[in-house]
């Protein structure tokens, strides 16, 4: 089955996007590697299905600066917290299935929040529900529900980061509105 014909701004970011994927498995952003990677993306959106992917429009640089120190100082923070967590604890440790239902429907910031939680240690995503926006993740160390609550902290303020770099104008509105109330 042949995918629906979309416009060339919907197409060309698509095939840039597969071409780096390409070139990112094979390790090599030579010619040899993003010609032929090119070609293949081309080939993929032309005779392929690939349902469109909704973008906002906006893209934060500045917004994109403070989400990528913040997610590093997390990346850090976590790491030493899996350490101490395995050497203190060990096998004795309790885990969780925490629940997360996300503000927002977009499935480009939904994914997003999925891969920037599963990349900080401690938690990885189980389970998706795109009809709810929900993120069902495995969490290291959780005893009480505050514990619980922390993380879908933790999940929200990345989501909200995300929505600050890409998300839709009417989403950062409502984030605004959501965080000036108290």
């Amino acid at each position: 089955m042949s995918r629906q014909k979309f416009s060339l701004v919907t197409d060309i970011p698509l095939i840039i996007w597969l071409t780096l994927v390409w070139s990112a498995l094979w390790q090599d952003f030579g010619p040899g590697t993003l010609i032929p990677g090119f070609i293949i993306a081309i080939v993929v959106v032309n005779f392929f299905y690939l349902p469109p992917v909704g973008l906002s429009g906006r893209f934060n640089v500045l917004s994109l600066i403070a989400f990528s120190g913040r997610f590093l100082v997390d990346l850090v923070t976590a790491s030493f917290e899996v350490f101490w967590l395995a050497i203190s604890k060990g096998p004795d440790l309790r885990n969780a299935v925490v629940a997360v239902r996300l503000r927002t429907r977009s499935d480009l910031i939904l994914t997003a929040t999925g891969h920037v939680t599963s990349l900080v240690p401690g938690s990885f995503v189980l389970e998706v529900d795109r009809g709810s926006s929900t993120l069902y993740l495995h969490c290291l160390n959780i005893v009480t529900p505050k514990d619980a609550d922390a993380v879908r902290a933790s999940v929200l303020r990345s989501e909200a980061g995300l929505i600050r770099i890409m998300g839709t104008r009417k989403e950062l509105d409502e984030l605004r509105a959501e965080e000036s109330t108290p």
